[in-house]
């Protein structure tokens, strides 16, 4: 706890709001027709997991601008998981992932079910619908925030933001997409990272909240400088679990950055230290479907050798350090710079 900040509560508050909102929208759903049920499981449970990161930042962009603690804001806030959980389901799909918090995704759900009741074609069938889950999570965030309770005016300071946010996401799984399985490459690998997470993971929530609060514009370029560096660290972090995590803790398959042959930072900073033999050892496991936990350890076991994760570790701490040393000149009270730096440390110093 933080002079008055608890994190347990506050994720409780958000959870509630998540659970109510989508309970309701589900029950909706169902009332157009039966066959719907399926479609309306996937999306009560598409925000049921998750570390409320994106709403904190959120609401501690409205508080750190001097605002007190509102119901409205921490509804506001939870629109940031929703966005969330919808490019989550995108990104599952797009990488064809079987798990994610250790369930199967909403396209493998939704194809067992259509399996079971002897729908023909049932993989393509689950993967359109899961498609469609995820664009209605996303036009449901821009709903709950709108209906959030907070004034008009306070919500109109943040609608160019909101454009931009989902602009920006879209750009960084797009570009993701692009460079999938091309020569690996750090500076192209850091891109993805800062358009595809970190902006709508840090920066912009804390820039939502700061707007709906009516934050100066000194104090948004503090969130900027505090959100970018911290962002990139936390997807750097996920990076480095995905190979090196334990999948019991990150509920992830280890093998699918390497299935995809994703454009990774670890991969590029591996790339780039590997000589000729060990460059066509990596290309002989990249792309494959048939990977298996041999693969795993040889790719691993390369990645230590050339210490890759070590000089991804490296990066994350320069960053995360950057990032707090902007909250210096934040003119924040201190208890939201503890706040905020307490954040930091969640959304890098994790297992999962």
């Amino acid at each position: 706890m933080t002079d008055g900040w608890d994190p347990a509560g506050f994720r409780t508050r958000v959870d509630g709001v998540l659970r109510s909102f989508l309970d309701e929208e589900a029950g909706h759903l169902v009332v157009v027709d039966d066959a719907l049920a399926p479609v309306a499981e996937q999306l009560r449970n598409a925000a049921g997991h998750g570390k409320r990161l994106r709403a904190a930042f959120c609401y501690w962009g409205w508080r750190a601008a001097g605002q007190p603690d509102s119901d409205a804001l921490v509804r506001a806030a939870a629109a940031m998981e929703l966005v969330h959980a919808a490019a989550v389901v995108h990104d599952d799909l797009i990488d064809d992932s079987a798990l994610r918090h250790g369930l199967p995704t909403a396209h493998v759900a939704l194809e067992a079910v259509l399996t079971r009741d002897g729908r023909r074609r049932a993989r393509g069938a689950a993967r359109s619908l899961a498609m469609l889950v995820g664009d209605h999570l996303m036009a449901l965030a821009g709903q709950l925030f709108a209906t959030s309770g907070l004034p008009a005016a306070y919500l109109a300071r943040a609608r160019g933001l909101w454009a931009a946010l989902a602009r920006e996401l879209i750009a960084g799984e797009c570009l993701e997409i692009l460079h999938t399985g091309s020569r690996p490459d750090t500076g192209t690998s850091l891109k993805v990272v800062r358009y595809k997470t970190a902006k709508y993971t840090v920066e912009h929530p804390l820039l939502i909240g700061g707007l709906l609060a009516g934050a100066p514009t000194a104090l948004r370029d503090t969130y900027s400088a505090y959100g970018l560096p911290l962002g990139e660290a936390f997807q750097l972090r996920d990076d480095l679990l995905g190979l090196f995590g334990d999948p019991a803790h990150t509920g992830k398959a280890g093998l699918d950055d390497l299935r995809a042959h994703r454009p990774t930072a670890l991969l590029a900073e591996t790339w780039w230290a590997a000589d000729a033999s060990q460059r066509e050892r990596l290309r002989q496991v990249l792309g494959r479907s048939d990977l298996d936990g041999n693969h795993l350890r040889e790719v691993r076991d390369l990645m230590l050798e050339l210490k890759a994760p070590q000089r991804v570790e490296r990066m994350i701490v320069a960053r995360v350090e950057r990032a707090t040393r902007a909250l210096d000149a934040a003119g924040t009270s201190p208890q939201a710079r503890r706040a905020l730096r307490e954040l930091a440390q969640r959304a890098t110093d994790r297992v999962h």
